[in-house]
């Protein structure tokens, strides 16, 4: 099995994806939080940060496009080719009520001919192959037959396919009987994605999919870094190993920012990793309430000593 990082906006960027590589590794590739062009075509400063190569030597990892306009597209992929990259990867599963209103993301699923036209003018012109990662609809998963008749017409390197439509966020269940009709239908590679969260979730997915080869995890392997380890019944995630992990990534976002974003961007990796610690609700209301990096670091000081 192929096991993928799903890209989380300001969560997956490259120093956590560098830290995650150098402490549990397992990963067959990475993909970025996407990239949004903008109308004159540069890439933002924190865009730019996070797909330079030297930020990303030695990992395999995938740019990520969110645009709905090809020329955005198309000119987004050739600075990503210059700088070394071999695929990019198109958002549609993005469900954010900032993305989808704009008719990008899962946004542009409810708009099946102007995306029809879209991958046509990418796939025509882009200088690298591009996989897709979608979900099934946008307010109706039958959405999907549709939708997936339209990739079917395209040399999809690889369909990553999240089972929920868009106004379902992240909530319910993901939608098995869509995907497996994916599977029947697709004719292009696929990769199944959506709350493989333990081991349990995994045997579960694969006992009704052995054919399927590749798993992109998200919020499963923030919430447990160790997952794939276990999933491969090696060692269970130790309580000291998640504090060595965080201090590599706090220190290394201290070198590149002051301490107030520091403190949210940890904050935003707990509301995760608190899970893998015992009583993490109790770890998690803790850290929520720190107003400034330094008490924050002496909690997790305490923590870390079993005195908090």
């Amino acid at each position: 099995m192929d096991f993928y990082l799903a890209p989380l906006e300001g969560l997956t960027t490259y120093i956590y994806r560098n830290a995650f590589e150098r402490f549990f590794g397992g990963i067959s590739r990475y993909f970025t939080p996407f990239i949004s062009p903008t109308s004159n075509h540069n890439f933002k400063s924190r865009e730019k940060r996070d797909v330079i190569p030297e930020h990303n030597a030695g990992m395999p990892v995938v740019p990520q496009i969110l645009t709905n306009r090809a020329d955005e597209f198309l000119y987004t992929a050739e600075r990503l080719r210059e700088y070394g990259y071999d695929e990019v990867n198109l958002n549609l599963g993005c469900p954010s009520g900032t993305v989808v209103p704009k008719g990008r993301g899962a946004g542009f699923l409810a708009r099946p001919e102007e995306l029809s036209v879209f991958l046509s003018k990418i796939y025509e012109k882009c200088p690298l192959p591009i996989s897709i990662k979608t979900r099934i609809g946008k307010d109706d998963r039958e959405e999907f037959l549709h939708i997936l008749d339209i990739y079917n017409r395209f040399p999809v390197k690889e369909l990553i396919v999240h089972p929920r439509i868009q106004r379902e966020m992240y909530k319910g269940k993901p939608d098995w009987d869509m995907f497996e009709m994916a599977c029947e239908k697709s004719r292009n590679p696929l990769c199944y994605n959506g709350d493989i969260n333990t081991v349990e979730d995994y045997e579960r997915f694969t006992g009704r999919f052995p054919q399927v080869d590749k798993i992109m995890i998200g919020r499963g392997l923030l919430s447990n870094p160790g997952l794939i380890r276990e999933i491969k019944g090696q060692a269970v995630l130790g309580s000291q190993e998640v504090f060595a992990f965080e201090r590599q990534i706090r220190l290394d976002y201290k070198e590149i920012m002051p301490d107030t974003p520091v403190l949210f961007k940890m904050k935003e990796l707990w509301s995760f990793m608190c899970k893998a610690l015992p009583q993490s609700d109790q770890v998690w209301k803790t850290i929520k309430k720190t107003k400034k990096l330094s008490d924050y670091e002496n909690i997790i000081r305490r923590m870390e000593n079993g005195s908090c």
